[in-house]
């Protein structure tokens, strides 16, 4: 007996990838931490009018401590209940200002000692910016006086971000409507002390709620009680001058429009009752519209909870939706309807209905367009000229509409009818322009209007800018960019008389900056900014596209970088590292098309692979992973088959360079790309090794669809059975590192996922190791979180990548011991 307790020691004490390593976060190599702590170049805000420049500066990271204040979980909705504001707000922490044409920015004087900064928002005039501080007790509201780079704070009272949308300025400029703290808001229950009084029931009766696996969801009564505390504000009127009135009592007001003549707003707010299975913005909401006083004009809009849909991608709820005010009209509301019941299995002649109507804002409305597709925006022009969107998913079809919203009886034209993801197709989307209440319409000049499009072609990247006769629909093009060495990004229509143009350009090398081109005059570029390159290391790092087939014909791409000081010549084959995420398509003419520009900028950030090519290894980033379903047939019928061939045609394709070494290749992805590396070190023998973050890997947790799969795990069992790397874990040989949020709040991607998946890979002897990083959810933010998972990810790249010299060593490689 005791013979077998001793082994019994010795096994587990012995055995020590079953326990859990005990360290802090700690530090890349000083190649990759260079490149981590290279500053942010800022955020940069332009009038319409080319005129005054607003920079914002930030911190790239959080900190771990400022992930771990108080936060609060509901109904989809992450609070600070102390600051009232998201708990995963990004703060800037400085502006500056400057002419557009000036080389040096002013610093912003007036700023708060420790600024975390907020919400910025242009008054109608744009000579000011109102924007949020959250100070540690909780948030107000400030000022920015552009023509004299000064800042003041006006509020005494704090304010309520937690909904969203705190303030909006009145039309006058002199006074802004901002969400605050109820004078009397009742204590918030502490959740983990209080006594329960019962069970909590949720009940079915019979009606389907297929709905997606939302995280962050109520869950019992002291979870609705806070959720109600957190979300009721009182509407002020709140000055320059810094006197607050009341213009609306408490309520659980979500979002507030002013109408564009100023003499209306129309508000949001949330009702009871309150839902388990679906976030806020399925809750019951009513819509009332108040004049600039506060008084009530009309309800215009109940709207029930919104649990039960249609199944189906394109489903939609009934009743008016999509609502708010038409920006060329001093006040009129427009929305839409659905014909079909929302329900996509329906079959109509038009899918959705637009209505319009003026004030008092009564009756049932004017119908003014019916889509053919679900309805999905308009951009107002004039009283005779619009245009509409519709789009439907299933067939990923998307049509542009020229209606007169005059006439509701006269038949739109079709402007555009096309796959939207087909790239080389894309006519561009409308120049718009400020009017008179200070709204974005559609820029007119006698009926041509103009449209900015990205430019793929088969070719190359080549942006351009084309005039659109509504009358005839004839077009002309204006412009088309020419750089073959750089990409130029259309940015922004300044003044198209005058064709003056906001445009941003950038190379490999050259960090991207803003310039005002002329496109009347060749050649005609101002300079804006002047932000240099901050990642020297990376500036002479060889960099192309390549293209490649896979062994069905399809045409595939990825950017390629060689390690830094590669010789060409010598062509030593390397290690590499493989990054992606698949898509799903509809035809093999979109799936196969050439969207990547090799000029753009070479931006690592820390979810990125390209920290390696300072550390020796090829980098293939953004491999095309296309998954295609022609037809009848789902993309996910065949999407094992398919990922295979994917990466199989990429790793031929750079080892035909002569580059690599292919029993060196390791792969990476985050989310479905996490998904994607399991599946691949599941169902080939392709890599050495796999980093898989924050992926979901039993699709029987996601039972109602996931990532484009519209069909429900009881109509496709099997999809779901051969999609999960979990039902598969018995098939995993080759080490994978799984990395993922605590408080990970994607849809379907529990930290459940990982730990589970882990457990299983564990259990059945696979080489593996789990992160978990605390507090951080699907995307990551501490800086201690970040350096901690760079440094993972390159112990495990040394280690089972660069460290495998041959196919066989690294399936007798024994998992990391305890350090």
């Amino acid at each position: 007996m005791k013979f077998y307790a001793l082994l019994f020691v010795l096994f587990w004490t012995a055995t020590p990838l079953f326990a859990q390593e005990k360290t802090g976060y700690q530090t890349p190599p000083d190649e990759i931490l260079e490149l981590v702590d290279a500053p942010l170049a800022p955020r940069v805000i332009i009038d319409d009018a080319g005129v005054n420049v607003v920079l914002l500066y930030r911190d790239p990271y959080k900190s771990i401590a400022e992930l771990s204040e108080t936060e609060m979980r509901l109904a989809g909705l992450r609070i600070n209940p102390k600051t009232n504001i998201g708990s995963r707000t990004n703060y800037f922490s400085n502006i500056k200002v400057k002419k557009a044409t000036d080389q040096v920015a002013k610093s912003v004087s007036g700023l708060p000692n420790t600024p975390r900064l907020s919400y910025f928002n242009w008054s109608p005039d744009q000579s000011k910016i109102a924007f949020l501080h959250t100070a540690e007790e909780g948030v107000e509201v400030w000022v920015l006086d552009i023509p004299t780079a000064s800042a003041r704070k006006l509020s005494t009272s704090y304010v309520n971000a937690n909904m969203g949308d705190p303030i909006n300025w009145f039309e006058d400029g002199n006074a802004l409507l901002v969400k605050m703290l109820p004078k009397n808001r009742k204590e918030l229950i502490n959740t983990a002390e209080a006594v329960p009084e019962g069970p909590t029931i949720s009940v079915s009766d019979g009606s389907k709620a297929q709905n997606r696996t939302y995280q962050d969801l109520l869950k019992n009564p002291n979870d609705e009680a806070n959720f109600e505390q957190l979300a009721v504000s009182e509407l002020i009127r709140l000055t320059l001058t810094g006197s607050a009135t009341q213009f609306l009592p408490e309520a659980m007001y979500r979002n507030v429009t002013f109408s564009p003549d100023g003499t209306y707003v129309l508000v949001t707010a949330t009702e009871r009752p309150f839902s388990y299975i679906v976030p806020y913005y399925r809750f019951p909401y009513t819509q009332t519209v108040y004049n600039a006083s506060g008084e009530k004009i009309h309800a215009v809009n109940t709207v029930p909870l919104d649990e039960v849909r249609p199944k189906g991608f394109m489903a939609t709820r009934m009743g008016k939706r999509n609502m708010g005010w038409r920006n060329d009209r001093p006040a009129t509301l427009y929305w839409a309807e659905a014909l079909d019941g929302g329900d996509p299995e329906t079959e109509v002649p038009f899918r959705d209905v637009v209505y319009e109507v003026e004030a008092p804002f009564t009756g049932k409305g004017r119908q003014v367009l019916r889509t053919i597709n679900r309805f999905s925006g308009i951009v107002w022009g004039d009283a005779t000229h619009a245009i509409a969107y519709d789009y439907w998913w299933n067939d990923r079809n998307t049509k542009t509409y020229l209606f007169n919203p005059q006439d509701g009886s006269q038949e739109p034209v079709v402007l555009s009818d096309r796959n939207y993801q087909d790239r080389y197709s894309d006519p561009g989307e409308f120049v718009t322009t400020k009017n008179d209440y200070h709204e974005s319409v559609l820029a007119l000049d006698n009926g041509t209007a103009y449209m900015m499009g990205d430019g793929y072609t088969e070719e190359g990247q080549f942006p351009f800018i084309d005039a659109l006769d509504l009358n005839d629909q004839k077009k002309n093009r204006l412009y088309t960019s020419a750089y073959t060495d750089k990409k130029e990004t259309l940015y922004d229509a300044i003044d198209m008389k005058q064709g003056k143009v906001l445009v941003r350009i950038e190379s490999p090398n050259e960090y991207p900056n803003y310039y005002f081109r002329n496109i009347k005059r060749k050649n005609a570029l101002t300079p804006v900014t002047s932000f240099e390159n901050p990642f020297k290391s990376l500036q002479n790092v060889q960099k192309q596209v390549i293209t490649y087939t896979r062994e069905d014909g399809l045409e595939l791409e990825g950017t390629l970088y060689l390690p830094v000081g590669y010789d060409t010549a010598k062509k030593e084959k390397k290690p590499m590292i493989l990054w992606a995420y698949p898509r799903e398509f509809k035809d093999k003419s979109s799936a196969s098309q050439n969207t990547t520009n090799p000029n753009e900028f070479i931006y690592p950030y820390y979810g990125s692979p390209i920290y390696w090519v300072t550390r020796g290894y090829v980098v293939l980033d953004d491999a095309a992973f296309p998954i295609v379903g022609e037809g009848d047939e789902e993309p996910n019928d065949t999407f094992r088959t398919q990922l295979v061939a994917n990466a199989k045609a990429a790793i031929d394709a750079v080892d035909a360079l002569g580059y690599i070494d292919r029993n060196r290749v390791g792969v990476g992805g985050h989310s479905y790309g996490a998904f994607m590396v399991a599946n691949l070190l599941s169902h080939s023998d392709l890599f050495a090794a796999g980093i898989a973050r924050s992926g979901a890997y039993n699709r029987t947790l996601t039972p109602f669809g996931f990532q484009s799969e519209e069909r429900s795990y009881w109509d496709s069992p099997e999809t779901y059975y051969r999609m999960s790397p979990f039902m598969h874990a018995d098939k995993m040989k080759t080490p994978l590192l799984l990395v993922h949020g605590e408080a990970d709040n994607n849809s379907g991607t529990y930290p459940l996922q990982s730990e589970r998946y882990f457990n299983a890979l564990k259990g059945l002897g696979a080489t593996a190791r789990l992160v978990m990083l605390p507090k951080e959810s699907h995307g990551y933010r501490a800086k201690e979180s970040i350096l901690h998972l760079l440094w993972e990810q390159d112990r495990w790249l040394e280690r089972y990548v660069k460290g495998n010299s041959n196919g066989s060593e690294l399936k007798t490689t024994t998992p990391m011991k305890n350090k």
